[in-house]
């Protein structure tokens, strides 16, 4: 994606209006947000509680070290290799990870492989109601 796509107004609006739709439509959602993988940057976030600056970049940080961490890029290019795919999209699409209390969902943007939706729920979420409602959520807002 260009740089100045990422960067116009009409691209911040819709970013925005991802979270919201994430934030409102996902079950037992306590955040979200979306962090712009090119960058490492969180480009937009919504959440229930206040967190220092410092755990959100952190977030941006980690989400990148999830789907784009050197080793992550190693499994990706054998398995391409292996199954013989010369896509340069990614392998990984999506990652649940679940901590002591809560449930966060990564999403990759099917059309822009560089930009990761975040949701985080109460970790009593209906995974499956999880994925169907946060898949949907960012099919309907594929134009990111």
């Amino acid at each position: 994606m260009a740089t100045t796509k990422r960067m116009n107004s009409g691209f911040s609006d819709r970013v925005m209006g991802l979270v919201k739709s994430l934030r409102s439509e996902t079950p037992d959602c306590l955040a979200a947000g979306v962090v712009d993988m090119a960058t490492g940057m969180l480009l937009s976030y919504e959440t229930v509680d206040n967190h220092p600056a410092e755990v959100l970049d952190l977030l941006a940080g980690a989400t990148l070290d999830l789907f784009q961490g050197r080793t992550v890029v190693t499994i990706e290019d054998i398995f391409k290799e292996r199954r013989g795919v010369s896509s340069d999209q990614h392998y990984f699409q999506e990652i649940l990870v679940n901590s002591d209390h809560l449930t966060h969902l990564f999403l990759r943007m099917n059309e822009n492989q560089d930009v990761v939706a975040v949701v985080v729920c109460r970790k009593s979420v209906n995974v499956g109601m999880l994925f169907a409602q946060a898949r949907r959520v960012v099919k309907e807002h594929s134009g990111i």
